[in-house]
């Protein structure tokens, strides 16, 4: 018997290439991070203005995420071509001078492209993967997006007093990306080619899915807690004694567990139709360990409290994209949009929240906790709509 990834069917280059570049999309993302206080030595400016560096990402996204899904709904290969370019172009931009507006247009630049890649997760997978090895593929190209969070801040540790050095690789990085999808783009995809309505008619037929609206309602929580506690999990830790250098190692290890689980879970849960009582599981484990946060904080209980989230709420991510592209048909990429749309405003609605509690602790963490916790019934509901069948939009 052949082994699945050997299904002459399944066009698994097209993954590999699609999961190097998101994972640079990300890369370049979180440059500036782990080099905050080089950076702004580097461009003569503050911790604030070096923040702006990765914050204009989730806040282009909000902007450009149904566009971006209409655009690759309807010309797959161009748009995906053209985030490529972007992504590289983007980082080569940086190289241009050692002025903070030369890495503001770099950076907005890849903010551009990164909807155009990040949408196409579950269109790759539906274009260049047979049925059944979609969820795999989703899986990576979910995965990829949070490892390459970890080879930034990696880099950045690696280059933290040469940043010059550092935007460097990342180009070229970046450029050996964007050149393998491009080679790989030149040929057609074999599989679900369907062509979507044109307009707005992707997005009518994505959002009269009250399926796919359940699906949105169901991101908001566990991405704005993922990237609350990504946002501000050290100075939450602080009180309990956690050093920042701590408080990093903290948070690789919720990242590098996320990884780990997006490239388990999210395929097992398919295989044996378990995605709702993961997804319930993931915000149960939320809660308990939010609650642990805030009634007993610490570097043990911060590794073992961040690590189960990673574990458990970032592969919810390629579960929910994989029940999108099962049920989107030709609108997937556009629907693929609303999910990121909600997630980040999620992130950025429940970020703000918290930062007004970041000196508090305390009900900061239980916070998180009783947002995870409502979610709940919110997943309930939606296990009522699962099985039903889309219903066609009305023509305006």
């Amino acid at each position: 018997m052949l082994c699945r990834m050997t299904d002459p069917r399944s066009r698994w280059s097209m993954i590999a290439v699609f999961a190097l570049l998101g994972a640079v999309t990300q890369v370049l993302w979180v440059t500036y991070a782990p080099v905050t206080d080089a950076a702004g030595r580097y461009y003569h400016v503050g911790d604030g203005a070096i923040g702006w560096l990765a914050n204009v990402f989730p806040l282009l996204y909000v902007l450009l995420a149904i566009p971006a899904g209409i655009v690759l709904d309807r010309w797959f290969r161009g748009g995906l071509a053209a985030g490529a370019v972007l992504v590289a172009a983007g980082a080569l931009i940086r190289l241009g001078g050692d002025g903070y507006a030369v890495a503001l247009a770099g950076q907005l630049v890849v903010a551009v492209a990164q909807p155009l890649v990040l949408n196409a997760i579950t269109a790759v997978a539906g274009r260049y993967l047979a049925e059944r090895d979609r969820p795999t593929g989703i899986a990576i190209g979910s995965a990829s997006t949070f490892a390459g969070l970890i080879i930034g801040f990696g880099l950045g540790t690696v280059f933290t007093d040469d940043l010059p050095t550092l935007l460097l690789v990342q180009a070229a990085l970046a450029v050996v990306a964007a050149l393998a999808v491009m080679a790989v783009l030149r040929t057609p995809a074999e599989h679900k080619v369907e062509t979507p309505p044109a307009g707005l008619g992707a997005l009518r037929v994505a959002w009269s899915d009250p399926f796919i609206r359940w699906l949105c309602a169901l991101v908001f929580v566990p991405f704005g807690v993922f990237v609350t506690l990504s946002t501000y999990a050290q100075p939450l830790l602080e009180p309990a004694g956690v050093s920042e250098e701590t408080a990093g190692l903290i948070l690789i290890a919720n990242v590098v567990a996320g990884v780990v689980g997006c490239a388990v879970v999210p395929i097992w849960a398919n295989r044996r139709g378990r995605e709702l009582p993961v997804l319930t599981t993931s915000l149960l484990v939320t809660t308990v360990a939010c609650v642990t946060l805030a009634l007993a904080p610490g570097v043990v209980t911060g590794f073992v409290a961040l690590t189960l989230i990673g574990f458990g709420l970032l592969p919810a991510l390629p579960i929910v994209l994989e029940l999108t592209e099962r049920r989107a048909g030709s609108s997937e990429s556009t629907a693929a949009g609303l999910m990121w749309l909600t997630g980040n405003l999620g992130g950025l609605v429940v970020a703000a929240v918290v930062g007004v509690l970041v000196d508090d602790p305390t009900p900061a963490f239980l916070l998180l906790a009783v947002l995870s916790l409502l979610t709940l019934p919110l997943l309930r509901l939606f296990s009522r709509v699962s099985t039903s069948e889309p219903v066609p939009p009305r023509t305006p």
